[in-house]
């Protein structure tokens, strides 16, 4: 059987192969013009992995949100360990409706939440809540790219650029080593049932091998016009 304590360092060790994805935020937000101290809402926020990276990267002041709330609580504790409790916050609020006063934030920042509202209704919805000549971010799965950049013109935002991440990039440098991490961890189970981390992790890597052509995204910077 697995631990809480070997529970823990599987979430951990799972942690440590989303942050290599990292150079990715890191590359979204190299795109951006420079601002000062920016006001960031992260939507889709998760455990704020990136949300922390974009803290350090911006020395802004960063909302993220979310609705699972045990990954809210692992980031509010990842916040209070980076010593970051000042300047970002943890809110568990559905981006369905979002709730903040117009024109609130320099940047919008979604790394993969965008398809539950639906991408363009995603960009008309948050529109608001940027600032004029405000910027967003957007991570989403691939699709018709020539559709979306259409669809980001009609919603009155200017492509500052975007880039791809294939599927093999998925898969060498976040899919692969996690089937390694949980094939590991099933050598120390003695019943069939999986602890919620590894299940979860498990339904990805199946989600991936069933659909691998859907594990192509694209990251798109725009500014609102």
């Amino acid at each position: 059987m697995v631990t809480m304590k070997e529970e823990e360092l599987f979430r951990l060790r799972k942690n440590e192969i989303r942050k290599g994805l990292l150079k990715y935020t890191r590359k979204a937000f190299g795109i951006l013009p420079k601002i000062e101290k920016p006001r960031i809402l992260d939507i889709g926020c998760g455990s704020g992995i990136s949300t922390l990276e974009l803290a350090r990267l911006s020395k802004g002041e960063i909302i993220g949100i979310d609705i699972d709330q045990s990954a809210l609580d692992e980031f509010v504790q990842n916040i209070k360990i980076a010593g970051l409790t000042s300047r970002v916050q943890a809110v568990n609020h559905s981006l369905f409706d979002i709730d903040f006063p117009d024109r609130s934030f320099d940047i919008i920042w979604s790394e993969g939440s965008i398809y539950a509202i639906g991408f363009k209704k995603g960009l008309q919805k948050w529109k608001r809540f940027l600032k004029p000549y405000g910027f967003m971010v957007v991570h989403d799965e691939k699709g018709n790219v020539s559709k979306k950049v259409e669809q980001i013109q009609k919603c009155n935002y200017t492509l500052l650029d975007y880039f791809v991440l294939s599927q093999e990039t998925w898969w060498s440098e976040y899919f692969a080593p996690l089937e390694q991490l949980i094939a590991e961890y099933r050598t120390i189970l003695t019943t069939p049932q999986l602890p919620k981390g590894l299940r979860q992790a498990q339904g990805e890597l199946d989600m991936f091998k069933r659909h691998p052509e859907r594990n192509s995204s694209v990251c798109f910077i725009l500014k609102n016009a």
